[in-house]
C-alpha cells in the first residue's frame, strides 16, 4: 500500500519484442486479468506482484511503444496514462524492459520515462541470450550514468527475477541506496522549448518539465484534458509558433546522439562475420518469392491443424452436451420449462463450448509463432499488399483463420495497433467462407446442379473460397476510402531473433483468450441462443396445440409414430413466431426466389450457418431422417451427403406449381450464405472488440444488403431450370 492508502500501482513498460510480456507472466502467473481501458478496446493486463516481504502491488502491463511520441491508438494510451496523475493506471513506479541484445533500439524511450521523474528501474532482459552471443553489459556504467537500479534478468528462464523483485520494493520504499532518478534530466530543454513548458506549467498544474512539454506536443488528442485545457495549450502553442513536428524530430536525434556513446561503452559484443543464424534464415523466410509460398504452407498446417482439431474435439464437445441434453430430457417431465432447457439454455451452452477448441488450437499456434519470431516476418512480407486495401500484414492471419473460423480470427485482430486497420479486418474477416458454411454447400450446390458432375461440384465449392475472399478483399478497399482516423498507418517492426518458444508465455495466452471469449462473446451468444428457441417454440396463444392437434387427428392412422413426431414437428415451426416472421418475409425474399420453408431456414441459421440443414430437416417432416443422415455422412462422399433432404428441396414446388429449387434459386441461396452475417457467435465478437454494438449493427446490414443485392442478381440472370 502507498501512503495514501490506496493500493501501490508499478507499470511494465517496454518496446514491442522487449520480451516484457514474458517477464509480465513471470512475475505474475495466473494471478493476472485482463480488461480494456477506459472509453478504448486496447487490452490491459493487470496482476498482483508479490514482493518478498509481503508487500503487494498492482503490476499494470501497458502496451508495448517505441517512444512517447505515438503513432497508433494502443501507443497513444502510453502516453494517455503516464501524462495524467488522475489516471486510474497512472503508475507509482516504471519497471523498463529493455532486450539487452539490441539496447541502442531501446533506449529512446527509456531517456524519455527517465525525464518524466517517475521512480525507475531498468530491466536488461533477454540475458541468457547475450551470454550465449558472447555480449558482455557493464550494468555498473549504467546505474552510475543514469543514477536508478539497473537489474539483468531473463524472463524466459526467471534468472534475477527475485532479484528484481528485491531492487524494486527498495525503490517503491525509497531505501537510501536505492535512487528514484527524480533529480536526473537527460535531455536538457531548447530555449523555445522552455519557453513553451514554462507556459504550461504557469497555466496548469503541472510539476514535471517533460510532462509539460508531451501535453504541449499532444494536447489535440489527449483524451483526459477539459475543453479550457485543451484551448489554453493550443493558444501557447500557437503564440510561441511550436512547430511539434520539427520538435520532436530534433529531441529524438539529441536524444540518439546522447545515449549513443553510453551504450558503445556500456556493451561489448564480439564481431561476427556472415551474418548470424536468424540471417541466414531470414534470406530464405523472407524471400520475395519463396518467403510468401513458405507463409502460406505454414498457414496452410495452421488452417489443417484447426479444421481437423475442431472435428475431433468439436465433435468430442458436441457429443459431450448431447450426452447431457439426452440425459436431462430423459429425466424430465414434458414441459415448457424442460423443452427451454433441452432446446434453448444447453444448446446455447453448447454453442459456446463448441467454439473454445478452435480458440484454443489458434491461439496455442500462432502464440508459438509469434514467440518463435516467426509471426513479425509474416507482417513484414505482406504489409504492402494489405495495406492496398485498408489492412497491414497482420491481417493476413486473420483472414486465412477466418477459412476455419471467424471468431477465434477476429479476436486474432488484437495485435493491429492501427484503428482503421484493425476495424477493417474485423469487418471484411466473416466475408472468408468458414468450416460452418460447408454443410450448407455440401446441400446446396447438388440442389442446383442435381446433374452435374463430382468434378463440377468440387470446382464451384472451391470456387466459394474464392468468391469469399474476393468480397473481403473488394469491402475492404470500399472500407480504406470512407473511413477516416488520425492515426497515420506505417510498419515500425523489430525482426526479433528467433527463438525457442516459452511454453508458460503460451499457456497463459491460451487461457487468457478462451477466457475471455467464454465471459465476452458467450454471453451473448447464449441469450441469443434462448431468444431463437423463444421464436421457434412459441406462437399466438393455442396456435402449436391447435396446429399438433390437427396433425394428429388427419394423420394418426397413416404414419408411423417416428414419422407423426416428424410432422408434429415441422407443423408446430410452422406455427409459431419464427413460421409467422418466415411467411412475414417471404414477400421481400421472393424476389431471389425463396419461399416461406426458407425464410425460416434463413432465420434460424442466424444461430450458425450450418443450422440451416437441421431447420430444412424439420421443416420437411425429416427430423428423424435428419440424424441417421448425420451419422451416415461420415462415410460418404461430400456430395452424395444428405441424400433424403436434397431429394425432398428437389421435388419441393410453389403453390403455382413451379420448382422452388431451380439452378437460379440454389445458386443464389449459395451466394447469400456467402455473403450474409448468418452468425451470431460473430456479431457477438465483434461486439466485444469493437467495444459498442454500432459497428456489429452495421456489419450486419451492410453483409446482408450485400447479400440480397447478389442474391437477387444472380436469380435473375441465371435460368429458372
Amino acid at each position: 500500500m502507498s501512503d495514501s492508502g490506496k493500493p501501490l500501482k508499478i507499470a511494465l513498460l517496454g518496446n514491442p519484442n522487449s520480451g516484457k510480456s514474458t517477464v509480465f507472466n513471470q512475475l505474475t502467473g495466473l494471478r493476472q486479468k485482463t480488461g480494456n481501458f477506459p472509453g478504448v478496446t486496447v487490452d490491459v493486463k493487470e496482476g498482483r506482484l508479490r514482493f518478498p516481504s509481503g508487500l503487494e502491488a498492482r503490476l499494470i502491463d501497458l502496451p508495448g511503444t517505441y517512444s512517447l511520441y505515438p503513432t497508433s491508438s494502443d501507443e497513444k494510451i502510453v502516453t494517455a496514462v503516464l501524462t495524467n496523475p488522475a489516471d486510474p493506471f497512472y503508475p507509482d513506479a516504471l519497471v523498463y524492459i529493455a532486450d539487452v541484445t539490441h539496447l541502442d533500439k531501446h533506449m529512446l524511450l527509456f531517456t524519455q520515462l527517465l525525464d518524466l521523474g517517475l521512480p525507475l528501474l531498468l530491466a536488461l532482459n533477454m540475458s541468457d541470450s547475450a551470454a550465449e552471443q558472447g555480449i558482455k553489459v557493464n550494468t555498473a556504467r549504467l546505474v552510475a550514468q543514469f543514477r536508478i537500479p539497473v537489474i539483468s534478468i531473463s524472463g524466459r528462464t526467471g534468472e534475477n527475477i527475485q532479484k528484481l523483485l528485491h531492487e524494486l520494493e527498495k525503490l517503491i520504499r525509497n531505501e537510501p541506496d536505492a535512487s528514484a532518478g527524480s533529480e536526473m534530466v537527460f535531455y536538457p530543454l531548447r530555449e523555445q522549448e522552455k519557453q513553451v513548458v514554462d507556459a504550461v506549467r504557469h497555466n496548469l498544474p503541472i510539476g514535471n518539465a517533460y510532462c509539460a512539454l508531451l501535453l504541449a506536443h499532444h494536447h489535440g488528442w489527449l483524451p483526459f484534458l477539459k475543453k479550457q485545457e485543451r484551448e489554453t495549450l493550443s493558444a501557447i502553442v500557437e503564440t510561441k509558433d511550436f512547430q511539434s513536428l520539427r520538435a520532436q524530430v530534433d529531441e529524438t536525434l539529441d536524444r540518439y546522439d546522447r545515449f549513443t556513446p553510453i551504450v558503445r561503452k556500456t556493451i561489448q559484443q564480439p564481431f561476427v562475420s556472415g551474418g548470424t543464424a536468424t540471417d541466414h534464415i531470414d534470406a530464405v523466410l523472407t524471400h520475395r518469392l519463396f518467403g510468401p509460398l513458405i507463409f502460406f504452407g505454414v498457414m496452410l498446417m495452421v488452417f489443417m491443424a484447426i479444421f481437423f482439431g475442431y472435428d475431433t474435439t468439436g465433435g468430442w464437445v458436441e457429443n459431450a452436451t448431447g450426452v447431457l441434453v439426452d440425459a436431462v430430457g430423459n429425466n424430465m417431465t414434458d414441459n415448457w420449462f424442460s423443452s427451454l432447457l433441452v432446446k434453448g439454455v444447453l444448446p446455447g451452452l453448447q454453442g459456446v463450448l463448441v467454439f473454445v477448441p478452435q480458440i484454443a488450437l489458434l491461439f496455442l499456434l500462432i502464440s508459438i509463432l509469434e514467440e518463435v519470431g516467426y509471426m513479425a516476418r509474416a507482417v513484414f512480407i505482406f504489409d504492402k499488399t494489405m495495406r492496398r486495401f485498408g489492412m497491414n500484414g497482420r491481417s493476413i492471419v486473420a483472414l486465412i483463420g477466418g477459412g476455419a473460423c471467424a471468431v477465434p480470427a477476429i479476436m486474432g485482430t488484437r495485435t493491429i495497433s492501427n484503428w482503421k486497420e484493425r476495424l477493417i479486418t474485423v469487418m471484411v474477416t466473416p466475408f472468408i467462407s468458414c468450416s460452418a458454411r460447408i454443410p450448407v454447400y455440401l446441400v446446396l450446390i447438388p440442389v442446383a446442379l442435381p446433374l452435374s458432375t463430382w468434378w463440377t461440384k468440387a470446382l464451384i465449392f472451391g470456387g466459394m473460397y474464392f468468391f469469399g475472399l474476393g468480397a473481403a478483399l473488394g469491402a475492404a478497399y470500399v472500407f480504406k476510402k470512407i473511413l477516416r482516423t488520425s492515426d497515420p498507418s506505417f510498419l515500425a517492426l523489430e525482426l526479433p531473433e528467433y527463438r525457442m518458444p516459452h511454453w508458460k508465455n503460451v499457456w497463459l495466452t491460451v487461457w487468457e483468450k478462451v477466457k475471455a471469449f467464454v465471459a465476452g462473446a458467450g454471453k451473448i451468444i447464449f441469450m441469443i441462443s434462448i431468444a431463437l428457441w423463444i421464436l421457434g417454440n412459441s406462437g399466438p396463444e393455442g396456435a402449436l396445440d391447435n396446429a399438433e392437434s390437427r396433425v394428429r387427428t388427419e394423420m394418426s392412422g397413416s404414419l408411423t409414430p417416428e414419422e407423426l413426431n416428424d410432422r408434429v414437428a415441422a407443423k408446430r415451426l410452422e406455427a409459431s413466431y419464427a413460421g409467422i416472421i418466415g411467411k412475414g418475409i417471404e414477400p421481400a425474399i421472393r424476389p431471389l426466389g425463396y419461399d416461406w420453408k426458407i425464410g425460416i431456414a434463413l432465420l434460424s441459421s442466424f444461430a450458425a450457418r450450418e443450422v440451416f440443414n437441421g431447420t430444412m430437416y424439420t421443416i420437411y417432416s425429416l427430423e428423424s431422417v435428419g440424424a441417421r443422415e448425420e451419422v451416415e455422412a461420415s462415410n460418404q462422399r461430400p456430395f452424395e451427403r444428405y441424400g433424403r433432404l436434397r431429394r425432398q428441396m428437389t421435388d419441393d414446388r410453389f403453390e403455382n406449381g413451379d420448382r422452388v429449387y431451380t439452378l437460379a434459386t440454389g445458386i443464389s441461396l449459395l451466394v447469400f450464405y456467402a455473403l450474409a452475417m448468418q452468425c451470431m457467435s460473430t456479431l457477438a465478437v465483434v461486439r466485444r472488440e469493437t467495444g459498442n454494438w454500432k459497428w456489429p449493427i452495421f456489419q450486419f446490414l451492410f453483409m446482408s444488403g450485400l447479400a440480397y443485392f447478389f442474391a437477387w442478381l444472380v436469380y435473375t440472370l441465371l435460368p429458372k431450370v
